[in-house]
């Protein structure tokens, strides 16, 4: 069993930021952890004093989460930004539950929050990729993987040489430094491979 001193010290150094509210929705209580974050004192958090560092745009939905469950004494969670001691916003994930005493009478609410920023800009940049590798292959035009054709907006599939003569874009036969190279080695095979001409015609 933890005594007294050591729970208090495992909750205000523990890696997380921890709240705790009243019945009547204000919060009386924040760690240490929570007070260094945000480089303000117990007295600037109090009661609904830490709704200042919450982004303006997270405001509104952050309080709505909070009031709805508080008053059905439900579990909530929720992602909100919190401005950190240097001015930064930073995305906390937070978790409520609801204090009840051992007659089963509502005293508040407990709740802990951690740092998720890295995790949900990591999902923003791949989601982002991922739209823009979408928007790129939207642009591709629709060519059968067989013949070749390409199928035009109403549907018919065309020649690739008819559907650019079409477009009025000018077609050029080229050839790829790969197949180039490949063309070439055929062509020295069938050289060797063929008798030589030359030494036929002067056989006697």
């Amino acid at each position: 069993m933890l005594s007294p001193s050591e729970y208090r010290e495992l909750v205000e150094q523990a890696p997380i930021l921890i709240w705790r509210a009243r019945t009547d929705t204000l919060c009386d209580y924040f760690n240490e952890r929570w007070l260094a974050f945000r480089g303000r004192t117990l007295e600037q958090e109090f009661g609904n004093g830490w709704v200042d560092g919450v982004h303006p745009d997270d405001v509104a939905n952050c309080v709505r989460i909070y009031l709805e469950a508080f008053h059905k004494h439900e579990v909530f969670e929720m992602h909100y930004r919190l401005q950190r001691h240097d001015g930064e916003y930073r995305w906390l994930f937070d978790r409520g539950v609801p204090l009840f005493g051992e007659d089963l009478s509502f005293l508040g609410y407990v709740g802990s929050c951690i740092d998720v920023t890295e995790s949900i800009e990591a999902q923003r940049e791949l989601k982002a990729r991922q739209d823009s590798e979408f928007h790129r292959v939207s642009k591709l035009l629709p060519v059968c993987a067989w013949c070749k054709k390409i199928r035009t907006d109403d549907g018919y599939w065309r020649e690739v040489d008819d559907y650019f003569a079409e477009q009025h874009q000018a077609l050029t036969h080229c050839m790829c430094a790969d197949c180039s190279k490949r063309m070439m080695n055929d062509l020295e095979k069938q050289d060797v491979d063929s008798p030589d001409k030359g030494a036929a015609g002067t056989s006697s």
